[in-house]
């Protein structure tokens, strides 16, 4: 089987001839803007040079997968936030915020898919999609409902409204779950195998397992139910106490960090109903570790059960290619 069929079978639970090894969270690395010469911030924005750099994951570190784009930003922005477009080795922000102070005005824009910065990425998964042939997996990345939601109002407002403004917290989260549901669609369409989800804000770090079991889960249900092709949502932090809401949410795979000690004991609670992508710490072993580390933590997720290898988070852009290389050689020597 080819690395597309590969990933989507393990995706789903499948048996395949051996675990995937790629990313499903941020791809691009300084090394890599340096050889492709499709650097940040322009390559946030410029559809050929988006592309050129996620190709440059799979042709120069040997990942068995592609994925753009590159932050958390183009749907927010589309939808009316203002972003610092950042630099070199730095993700855009979100800088300001439409409705601060209220759902009233809420406004889906005209013509959602034409604005901002989603014509670039629909052209650079196109471009993806014709140049891996239907051989390797193209997987885009965007934003979750509730961190759109919390990008709309402030993440301030988005916390204090979930206390004191039930109503109007769970109307910007179902205005922003139906733009995620369209532009994800938009994405499939585009040439995008699969649509990875990180959504951070969905953290039990920012959010309690309460609100996240009785109010963000169906938002998240609504979603990936509104959404034609297989999906994956990414958490940020130790998830162990929503880990079962998450494996609840309707999607096929979950995405977490080296924060999830446990990940065989996470394997064993929620296998039946989730497959797990993971969970390579990104700072602290493919950042700043040696390649015997990221070998050693790789084969132990293996171990573990894994059923894609890959970074706990986005990959920071300062990483070297040849911790990268590592992953993948871990794969293939664990498999010898």
């Amino acid at each position: 089987m080819n690395m597309k069929e590969r990933f989507l079978k393990a995706l789903k639970g499948e048996e395949v001839d051996k675990v995937p090894v790629l990313s499903v969270t941020q791809t691009a690395i300084v090394e890599l803007m340096d050889k492709t010469g499709a650097a940040w911030p322009e390559a946030h924005s410029d559809a050929q040079k988006m592309a050129d750099l996620a190709l440059a994951s799979y042709t120069e570190c040997g990942l068995e997968g592609v994925r753009a784009p590159y932050c958390l930003t183009v749907l927010a922005e589309a939808m009316g936030c203002e972003v610092n477009m950042g630099t070199k080795n730095r993700q855009p922000s979100v800088t300001d915020h439409p409705y601060p102070k209220g759902v009233d005005d809420l406004k889906m824009p005209e013509n959602l898919l034409e604005q901002g910065r989603i014509p670039a990425v629909r052209e650079a998964l196109g471009i993806l999609k014709e140049k891996t042939a239907g051989e390797v997996p193209v997987i885009a990345g965007m934003e979750g409902p509730v961190t759109l939601a919390s990008d709309l109002a402030s993440v301030k407002k988005f916390m204090k409204w979930s206390i004191k403004k039930p109503e109007d917290f769970q109307t910007i989260l179902d205005f922003s779950c139906d733009a995620c549901i369209e532009y994800a669609n938009a994405l499939l369409d585009a040439g995008a195998d699969v649509v990875s989800v990180p959504d951070p804000v969905a953290s039990p770090d920012l959010m309690s397992p309460d609100t996240f079991d009785k109010i963000l889960k169906p938002v998240l249900q609504k979603f990936a139910d509104g959404v034609k092709g297989p999906m994956i949502l990414h958490v940020c932090g130790d998830v162990s106490p929503i880990l079962e809401m998450m494996a609840d949410c309707h999607f096929e795979s979950i995405s977490i960090e080296e924060k999830v000690k446990d990940l065989a004991g996470a394997k064993t609670k929620v296998g039946d109903k989730v497959t797990i992508c993971g969970n390579i710490s990104s700072p602290f072993t493919l950042l700043s570790g040696d390649e015997a580390k990221v070998k050693a933590d790789s084969k132990k997720a293996l171990d573990d059960g894994v059923d894609v290898l890959a970074p706990g988070c986005g990959i920071a852009p300062d990483t070297p290619c040849s911790n990268l290389k590592a992953m993948v050689a871990a794969r293939d020597e664990y498999y010898a």
